[in-house]
């Protein structure tokens, strides 16, 4: 065993060491940790990593490429024995993995499995190619190259198109610790939205009066319209430029996330699927709902579902109908009158009386399953005029997808 390590030679034995920690190396080895990025040059010369600027942009189920190349300031350096490592930031002081490779050896963690390959467009192309992308991966990724002494990293950010949504459930405002809210986005099928997503769609109207918490740990709310009771007409709670005339972001700072308690801003993205109106002969108690819809193949619509639809798929509908949650909303694209307001958006009649008050329901149905048959229940179309009690096939209509 002596004289084989002695053949072996240093560059071998670091490559086999890393052979047996691509294999053995459980996915959250790396949590928890700082991470220290540094390039140390030799007569080799350093290896420099490149990614691209700014950020990429997908939305979900959408397939995407990270981009990283790498390169040494010595021409002669081959790429042999090179790890290539991605990982994700969960936060500051912490990442998970996301895949390494050492020459053939590949292996994706976690949910990235079957998901993220190399590109392989040739020598010195780390770039990571994700398919089915999903919410949870929007974030800032770490691509890191390391040769024997030699490394160096560079960041890339993956941003999704989509739509934040303001939250809070049915036992009222200001009940959800940080951890509730986090669970209160995904069952209406969304994530925490970021203080970045936020601002975007506080610079694309969004204006609501009342905090919630981010995925970062922050509490913040978006004022378009300065208003007294939201915050005054400006100051020091602001941001985002706008100055006292135009609103801006009002923050509450980092908050105890365990005691303290606010409503959520979400995010959503594409919808695999699509949302329809089912207007029944006659409206149904919140019990009906769901029966409803199973009938048509399909399931209740999440809260998420229906401001995705609205938004990306451009579902327009003046009738209030039931919700996953127990809430009664409508869409609006095209303001009119008699229809919530003059600014497009999602109408909220919040959680009306589960037994006492009759809607109709706003139906999800996934990809793949058959389009309801005209007849029975009668259907709603996304364009406001619409049609019910099978006057149309809803088979005709194509959602937009984005």
């Amino acid at each position: 065993m002596v004289c084989a390590r002695a053949a072996l030679g240093p560059g071998a034995l670091w490559a086999a060491a890393w052979g047996v920690l691509l294999l053995t190396a459980p996915a959250g080895a790396q949590r928890g940790r700082k991470k220290v990025v540094h390039v140390l040059e030799g007569e080799s010369g350093s290896v420099v990593v490149q990614t691209a600027p700014g950020q990429v942009v997908s939305h979900r189920g959408g397939t995407i490429v990270l981009p990283c190349r790498y390169h040494y300031e010595a021409a002669a350096h081959g790429h042999d024995g090179v790890r290539l490592k991605w990982t994700k930031v969960v936060d500051p002081l912490a990442f998970t993995d996301v895949f390494v490779a050492l020459g053939p050896q590949h292996r994706a963690f976690g949910s990235y499995r079957g998901r993220a390959e190399l590109q392989g467009d040739g020598p010195g192309d780390a770039s990571l190619v994700l398919r089915n992308v999903t919410l949870q991966d929007y974030g800032r990724y770490e691509c890191e190259v390391t040769n024997e002494l030699e490394d160096d990293a560079g960041m890339v950010k993956l941003d999704l198109e989509g739509v934040v949504f303001p939250y809070h459930p049915r036992g009222g405002r200001y009940k959800l610790t940080f951890a509730e809210a986090q669970r209160a986005c995904a069952e209406q099928d969304g994530i925490l939205a970021s203080a970045e997503q936020l601002h975007a769609a506080w610079r694309d109207g969004l204006d609501w009066c009342n905090a919630g918490w981010l995925r970062d740990g922050s509490v913040q709310y978006p004022v378009n319209r300065p208003r007294e009771p939201c915050g005054g007409l400006g100051g020091t709670g602001s941001a985002g430029g706008g100055g006292d005339a135009n609103g801006g972001l009002r923050n509450y700072g980092y908050r105890h996330n365990a005691e303290e308690r606010y409503d959520a801003f979400c995010f959503t993205s594409n919808l695999p699927g699509r949302v329809f109106f089912l207007k029944p002969l006659r409206p149904v108690p919140f019990s009906g709902a769901a029966r409803a819809c199973a009938a048509r193949g399909a399931a209740v619509a999440k809260v998420g579902q229906l401001f995705a639809a609205w938004k990306l798929q451009l579902l327009d509908r003046c009738t209030a109908g039931w919700l996953a949650d127990g809430s009664a909303r409508y869409p609006i694209v095209n303001p009119r009158a008699r229809c919530g307001g003059r600014r497009p958006g999602v109408r909220s009649l919040g959680f009306p009386d589960a037994t006492r008050r009759l809607f109709g329901v706003y139906c999800y149905r996934a990809p793949g399953a058959p389009d309801p048959a005209p007849g029975g229940w009668g259907w709603g179309w996304a364009g406001g005029g619409g049609w019910a009690g099978g006057a149309r096939d809803p088979a005709a209509w194509t959602p937009l997808h984005v």
